[in-house]
């Protein structure tokens, strides 16, 4: 049994624990980010997405003219651009690439940050917007055309583009969301689906809920299940716990205890939480702060669970059980970032991703041998 290891860069150091400095975009910041990620084993970094954000696809261009074998998976919201050209503008980074594209698709869990780029979708026609977006994205990409289309949102007519994917049948999507709108979608057309990291109860609930969906849409196969965490190490348990503290009073410092890294236009102490990821980090916080081996939620509650924010505590070997904890109930991706975006990163390829490998083979291994 094998997991994928996927972590996360920006053009620009910055965290809930720093604020940011320096350009925007940072070209020598950007290429270091990704090599420390490439050398560490990570397998892929996701790129992410946000009404002020630097073009991901551009961003990820760069990386791979820098990188040898780091895969990129660009976050990306429907609706922005036409599928036809998205289609085209994915498949051509693909082949400059050799192949190391995937897309993560996100419909969008904040209606403000929507507006911003000036979609005035509620959230249930955005969804209903992703799934009609990406039948005609998945055509474009497997389909010689001439390609037809006429649906709610999109009308296409005589489409057809010698631009196509390296990667066969297609680009790999991932997709990310907790609501039934996302389980609908994202059950019907994710290779992966992202959630953010709950405890183990609930992340098996999750699972199920997709599973059933992509049943439901009538596939086969079932998606694969990428959780993300943010693992802070120690070198003993208690240097753990206490690098964990100062982080908490670091990220409660920064904004007054609320708010994130993302721009002044954050949720705040009062602020109504309509994204349903966040609602269940908050929920699970709401329970207790420490759930399972060593799943941390007061990060999530400083940040208004802004974004993934649950900590995994301990030293390397205690965090790798964990993250093997879920790899045991169906997770098949782990995404990692630290709230020290860069030193966490290296820290991890020499310590966590080694022993996190060597726990699943472990376990993996230990299952072939007991007798059914």
């Amino acid at each position: 049994m094998s997991v994928e290891i996927v972590g996360m860069i920006g053009a620009q150091h910055v965290s809930e624990i720093h604020p940011a400095s320096g350009p925007a975009v940072d070209p020598a910041f950007l290429r270091r980010f990704a090599r420390a990620h490439e050398d560490g084993g990570f397998d892929r970094v996701l790129i992410g997405h946000g009404s002020g954000s630097p073009d991901g696809t551009q961003l990820a261009a760069h990386v791979a003219a820098h990188t040898d074998r780091l895969g990129l998976l660009i976050a990306h919201r429907p609706g922005f651009v036409a599928p036809t050209l998205a289609a085209r503008t994915f498949a051509t980074l693909d082949a400059l690439s050799g192949g190391r594209i995937a897309v993560h698709v996100i419909s969008g869990g904040s209606d403000a940050d929507q507006r911003r780029d000036g979609d005035h979708l509620d959230k249930e026609q955005r969804y209903a917007r992703t799934d009609e977006y990406l039948e005609v994205l998945k055509r474009a990409w497997t389909e010689d055309g001439p390609i037809d289309h006429d649906g709610p949102n999109y009308r296409i007519e005589d489409f057809s583009t010698a631009v196509k994917p390296v990667q066969r049948p297609r680009i790999p999507l991932y997709f990310g969301g907790s609501s039934a709108a996302a389980y609908r979608v994202g059950g019907k057309h994710a290779d992966v689906f992202a959630l953010w990291g709950e405890p183990l109860a609930e992340t098996a609930e999750q699972i199920a809920s997709v599973r059933a969906a992509a049943r439901a849409a009538g596939r086969t196969d079932v998606p694969g299940i990428s959780v993300s965490f943010r693992p802070i190490l120690g070198a003993t348990e208690e240097l753990a716990w206490e690098r964990a503290h100062s982080v908490l009073d670091r990220i409660r410092a920064a904004r007054g205890g609320f708010g994130s890294f993302t721009g002044p236009k954050t949720l705040g102490k009062d602020a109504e939480v309509a994204n349903v990821g966040s609602q269940r980090l908050l929920a699970a916080a709401a329970k207790g702060e420490l759930h399972d081996r060593a799943l941390w939620t007061p990060t999530s509650q400083a940040t208004n669970a802004a974004g993934n924010s649950t900590a995994l505590v301990g030293t390397a070997e205690t965090v790798a059980k964990a993250l093997a904890d879920y790899v045991d109930i169906g997770v098949t991706t782990l995404l990692i970032r630290g709230y020290d975006p860069l030193d966490d990163a290296i820290d991890y390829g020499r310590e966590l991703i080694p022993a996190v490998r060597e726990e699943v083979a472990r376990r993996a291994g230990a299952a072939e041998r007991t007798p059914a």
